[in-house]
């Protein structure tokens, strides 16, 4: 079985019927499906004006986004794309078109990347409060003490360690206990764990007034560094950024920045790369679920991503 399987579109169509009224809208046109993966549903709707609004439906994997969405709503006005509905149960969300991304509007200059870092952490920092509530809404929790579990229970998986070479399988078996102290050394960071956004980059950003972060469906509650798993591999990729490029250590210090109050900048430095280094085994896991019950179409195209990122582990990061 399908684990997105489309939601019976007539009760979507009632659901965002209802949602519109109830923001004083409707819909002008029919309700277009503009993208369908193993995970999410994504749709467009006109509604007056020549608007448009978004609808999603998170497969059981990742329910959890549309409760986050509402939470972030509420904890972070004005900081991330606040929906217009949601129906936490079934993961369904109602969003606002937020306009143009940073990607889309920014020169083609890395430089941009330093402020959408620096409001992220800001972000992250101010959340972490709220962690307790996100484990609560159903956010994965990915804080390091889970995670060597969670890696020794991967290469167990017939599916994930058997579809790797016996060679990788062993390496990785022998590289176990220093990931343990990995952890354990992320675990005891003064920098508290707050949401893990897991795919930032500059097309996840929408702006105006202001940066608006979006598309929660990777999210994790972890050690906050583990963000620029991602984000600097993304910034390395875009501008051909060899690992050491004094622009990525440019790029890293922005996001330390609004962290200075746990530590020093050398300090914090120091945390990027086991916080990075660790959040490997979440991406792997986090593919894990999305994949969860797909079929095989959807397992053939995605399901090396899960054995892919443990092997990540023996690859050496952009910084």
């Amino acid at each position: 079985m399908d684990n997105t399987v489309t939601p019976d579109w007539d009760q979507v169509l009632a659901w965002i019927g209802d949602a519109l009224a109830g923001a004083g809208q409707r819909a002008t046109g029919p309700v277009e499906q503009t993208r369908v993966r193993p995970w999410s549903v994504l749709a467009k709707v006109p509604v007056g004006g020549g608007g448009t609004v978004w609808f999603k439906a998170n497969g059981h994997c990742s329910t959890y986004e549309a409760r986050l969405l509402d939470a972030l709503g509420r904890w972070a006005p004005g900081r991330v794309l606040e929906p217009l509905a949601v129906d936490g149960e079934r993961g369904w969300s109602l969003l606002p078109d937020g306009g143009r991304t940073l990607r889309e509007v920014a020169t083609d200059d890395p430089a941009h990347w330093e402020d959408l870092l620096a409001r992220h952490a800001e972000l992250q920092r101010d959340l972490a409060v709220h962690v307790p509530e996100m484990i609560a809404l159903g956010v994965p929790d990915m804080t390091a003490a889970r995670l060597p579990g969670h890696f020794a229970a991967l290469l167990h998986d017939p599916a994930v360690g058997g579809a790797l070479a016996a060679e990788r399988v062993a390496q990785l078996r022998e590289y176990e206990p220093e990931y343990r102290v990995l952890c354990e050394r992320v675990a005891a960071s003064a920098v508290p764990v707050s949401v893990q956004h897991d795919d930032l980059h500059d097309a996840n950003v929408l702006v105006g007034d202001g940066y608006r972060f979006f598309d929660w469906g990777d999210a994790s509650v972890a050690h906050p560094f583990a963000v620029l798993l991602i984000a600097l591999r993304i910034a390395a990729d875009r501008y051909d950024l060899k690992p050491g490029d004094p622009l990525l250590a440019r790029l890293r210090d922005a996001y330390l920045e609004p962290w200075t109050g746990y530590g020093t900048r050398a300090e914090l430095a120091a945390e990027v790369e086991p916080a990075v280094q660790v959040a490997k085994v979440s991406r792997s896991l986090s593919w894990q679920r999305s994949l969860e019950g797909a079929d095989d179409a959807a397992l053939a195209e995605y399901g090396p991503a899960v054995p892919g990122w443990l092997e990540e582990l023996l690859v050496p990061n952009v910084l």
